[in-house]
């Protein structure tokens, strides 16, 4: 026997499935074929591919180019005995590696999460008899009991369904519990939502039971295909991540390049190799930002910080400037658009819908018969609420409690004495309850005779309207005619429109002497009106929504629910439905280009499988676009790894979706969301300026390394001296620029391009200007010391360092001036400047470190030269800014 994986369920009739899998309904399996099954398939759980080794990431962290190009460095100044030089560059690459190890070096527990959400033991017939089993022995053709409570094991073909209610939010999206039946169903293409006598592996059965026919296990389920997806997808690279990893090759071949022509050079012109070698060394260690990774790591930590204040917890780091650069926000309905709760949103009396005089008292009474015909509990603790139950009876609970109609108070005036549940075939439920001495006048019509009986009734409008036979007009009871039928079915359109369900509700008063049979209680009911219901959105959906807009970012939202709620939704929250909802069935039927198209102009999905969730993010990144996905359920799981930014609810988000994503929204708050991308476009500026600031700063270096030697003065720095100057300006300057408070025009900017690059034509200018003029002045102070026969090297040394400082005040922005931005509005810049200042200050003046850094004490004539670079780089920078600020004036910007 070999079950086709291809197989559509749905479609075969439950004989036809029991014959297919060699199954009886009423005795299961034997269990040698329970056996034979289960060495077949596989134990019934999800297995999970090997990932990286702790040793493979390691690694990865000592063969990067800048490691590798720094452990030469290394070597090349051990091999002609600065031991020194050598020791000090291996520990900063070691340093280095281990900070990135520890950044990597995140376990993948997607897998492990989805199989915690594994049953450990199931009811199954097996020879005849039910057994309990562990449900890892579950085989294709077994017979499962399954009731209110149980998390289904395995994907399922129903046999036998009672009153069955299941909960699929977490594949589907849909916040409402599921009726299931076991009707054959003709479609074959159908997406999960609609296959209604099916059960998938790792769903809840929220009311009834069922006796349930096993057709796939492990891999083979629903969620063994998210499992599979899971591991399909690759660990994408954020847009900075790759921008610097150009930016770190460009500067690693730079840096060989011109230290092999310095090495030629001077080998042509008789220079010592020793020397050569050296020189040669000191120019690869000035030009590679050694604090660049620790700087990057640092800022986007301590930008991860602030966020977890703003409640968002960031998994991945790269995550929170990649937020800086997205484009596209895939937005999952329920739970992060929308409150993921069922609630009354419109009660519609008959007195409003057919053109009576509207009576409140109406009202009261569609929510009383709401909470009477009802299982649901409404539970208050700590002054929240909760309900247990169906969400959508919760929700009529709920609303009657606000309007202080209380269940548990209502049912002692009117206690249930039978009920006829509700059923997949008539759609409507209906409950009896015995009228006391307490009832009379909770009711502003009919009169409520003590000894008879109240029967509740709520469901379809239609199921509902063949037991009426009247309505409430003008507070009295009239004949239903069809009219009053019409008026009823086009209100009930109407709300259906909008997306939200819509259910009938009605009464009857029986007199202690009419028949109380259940079989004849289904008829001359009194309809009463209508109850709308939704999953509303969020209160703070819609401005967030709006933030996106003005700041170039598109929101589309991606849900399994009906087409008709999710565009209903969508307009309630500003998201562009002007090119309907597209659904997953519809997406199967386009081919690649039609695909590509309709991902570019369409912004709501309704119906969707997790598989074109997936391709949905897939067309958005191939486009050139930046994609964050949102999401709760495991449906969501395979494009919240596969979008550049996976964002998963902390409060009501699966373990599955919370592990495959980069931030967590600790309060499932849409508009935290716009909160980091703010904070993801500040962090990346700030990387950018010291990006700029490094690699200007370091052209300085480079330019006084190699042309001093040409003019006589010999080795200007050794390798530990650049190496010093490098961690003091790149590494603690760098961190202080790294907590540069947000521009004020941040959120009004479109996204940062993707192909977008950290050079452009203004910050080349930049690094050329700047970098010359740092190189410049310093080479300039240091030829005339050395004309004066003073410490020419301590001289370099010093204005380098004090040069860079100034840098690093002037670049706090490109466009405003130092005292527009805040003369302390950067406390931490303002105290890694005085750090720096007290460090070189040490290096030169204090005795033990200065034959360390082969350094002398200036005089104060000499420290007047050493501030001179700095006070010219600058006023350079200020005067550029002023400058440019002119030129917009000029232009009208």
């Amino acid at each position: 026997m070999n079950r086709k994986p291809e197989t559509v369920w749905h479609a075969l009739g439950v004989d036809h499935a029991l014959e297919m899998l060699q199954s009886a309904a009423e005795s299961g399996l034997t269990a040698d074929q329970a056996a034979r099954r289960l060495q077949q398939y596989g134990q019934n759980e999800l297995t999970e591919q090997a990932g990286r080794t702790p040793w493979q990431i390691l690694w990865e962290q000592f063969t990067s180019t800048m490691a590798l190009i720094l452990s030469a460095a290394a070597v090349v100044s051990g091999l002609v005995g600065s031991f020194k030089d050598a020791a000090t560059i291996f520990a900063i690459v070691i340093l280095f590696a281990l900070l990135g190890f520890a950044q990597d070096f995140r376990a993948e527990r997607a897998i492990a999460a989805l199989k915690r959400m594994a049953v450990p033991l199931v009811r199954v017939r097996r020879d005849g008899v039910v057994q309990e089993l562990p449900s890892l022995q579950l085989v294709p053709g077994d017979i499962v009991l399954l009731e209110a409570g149980s998390v289904v094991p395995a994907d399922c073909r129903l046999l036998e369904a009672h009153g069955l209610r299941v909960q699929e939010a977490l594949l589907t999206g849909e916040s409402e519990a599921v009726e299931k039946h076991t009707d054959l169903i003709a479609s074959g293409e159908l997406p999960l939502g609609d296959r209604r006598n099916l059960l998938f592996m790792g769903t809840l059965v929220s009311a009834g039971r069922a006796v349930a026919l096993v057709v796939a296990t492990g891999m083979q389920t629903e969620l063994g295909s998210i499992a599979t997806m899971l591991q399909q997808v690759g660990q994408e690279w954020t847009p900075l991540q790759k921008r610097l990893d150009r930016l770190g090759k460009v500067l690693a071949v730079v840096s060989v390049v011109v230290a092999g022509l310095i090495f030629g050079v001077g080998m042509l012109r008789g220079e010592a190799l020793k020397e050569m070698l050296l020189l040669a060394v000191s120019v690869a260690v000035a030009a590679i930002p050694e604090g660049l990774p620790a700087v990057v790591t640092i800022t986007l930590a301590l930008g991860a910080q602030r966020m977890l204040k703003r409640h968002a917890l960031i998994r991945r780091l790269p995550a929170v400037e990649t937020l800086g650069s997205v484009t596209v926000i895939c937005s999952d309905k329920t739970g992060t658009l929308t409150q993921n709760r069922m609630a009354v949103t419109g009660l519609m009396n008959t007195d409003s819908i057919v053109g009576g005089a509207e009576d409140a008292a109406s009202d009261r009474l569609l929510l009383m018969i709401g909470a009477l015909c009802n299982d649901a509990v409404l539970k208050v603790a700590d002054g929240e609420e909760s309900v247990l139950g169906d969400p959508t009876e919760g929700a009529l609970v709920s609303a009657a409690a606000t309007a202080g109609l209380y269940r548990s108070e209502l049912e002692q005036a009117l206690p249930r004495i039978a009920e006829i549940p509700f059923d997949s075939t008539t759609k409507r439920m209906i409950t009896v309850h015995q009228i006391t001495a307490l009832a009379p006048g909770l009711l502003p019509l009919p009169p409520l005779p003590p000894g008879g009986k109240l029967l509740a009734a709520k469901g379809a409008l239609d199921s509902v309207l063949a037991l009426c036979s009247a309505i409430v007009l003008n507070s009295k009871i009239v004949a239903l005619t069809d009219d009053h039928t019409k008026a009823l079915l086009a209100a009930a359109d109407r709300l259906s429109n909008q997306g939200q369900r819509v259910l009938a509700l009605a009464l009857r008063v029986l007199q202690p002497d009419d028949d109380d049979r259940l079989e004849s209680l289904a008829q001359e009911f009194i309809c009463i009106g209508l109850a709308a219901l939704t999953d509303p959105p969020r209160q703070e959906a819609q401005a967030a929504v709006q933030r996106c807009l003005t700041a170039g970012i598109r929101p589309v939202m991606i849900t399994g629910d009906h087409p008709l709620t999710a565009r209903a939704i969508a307009r309630q929250v500003g998201i562009d439905d002007a090119g309907g909802a597209l659904t997953g069935v519809e997406l199967d039927r386009l081919n690649p280009e039609q695909f590509d198209e309709a991902v570019s102009r369409v912004s709501v999905y309704a119906r969707v499988a997790p598989e074109h969730k997936l391709r949905i993010v897939d067309a958005i990144q191939r486009s050139g676009g930046v994609a964050a996905m949102t999401g709760d359920g495991v449906n969501d799981a395979p494009a919240l790894k596969k979008a550049d930014v996976g964002v998963a609810m902390g409060k009501v988000g699966t373990d599955v979706a919370r592990e495959a994503s980069d931030m967590v929204l600790l309060d499932d708050n849409f508009a935290t969301i716009v909160a980091a991308v703010e904070e993801g476009r500040t962090i990346y500026d700030n990387i950018r300026k010291f990006v700029v600031f490094s690699v200007a700063g370091n052209t300085g270096k480079i330019l006084a390394v190699l042309i001093l030697p040409f003019l006589g003065l010999g080795m200007p720095l050794t390798p530990l001296q650049l190496l010093w100057l490098n961690l003091l300006t790149d590494g603690l300057l760098g961190l202080g620029m790294g907590l540069e408070r947000a521009e004020p025009d941040v959120m009004k900017r479109p996204p940062i391009a993707p192909d977008s690059q950290i050079f452009d034509r203004r910050t080349i200018r930049y690094v050329v200007l700047t970098g010359s003029l740092i190189g410049g002045s310093c080479m300039l102070v240091t030829w005339f010391t050395w004309q004066s026969g003073g410490p020419w090297q301590t001289v370099l040394f010093a204005s380098l360092a004090l040069a860079q400082i100034a840098q690093a005040m002037g670049l706090r922005s490109f466009r405003s001036s130092f005292l527009q931005m805040g003369l302390f509005s950067n406390l931490p810049l303002l105290a890694m400047a005085a750090s720096v200042l007290l460090l070189q200050g040490l290096a030169i003046w204090l005795p033990q470190l200065q034959g360390f850094f082969r350094t002398t004490a200036l005089t104060w004539e000499q420290l007047g030269l050493v501030l001179l670079p700095a006070v010219a780089v600058f006023l350079l920078l200020e005067g550029e800014k002023w400058a440019g600020r002119l030129g917009r004036t000029w232009r009208g910007n």
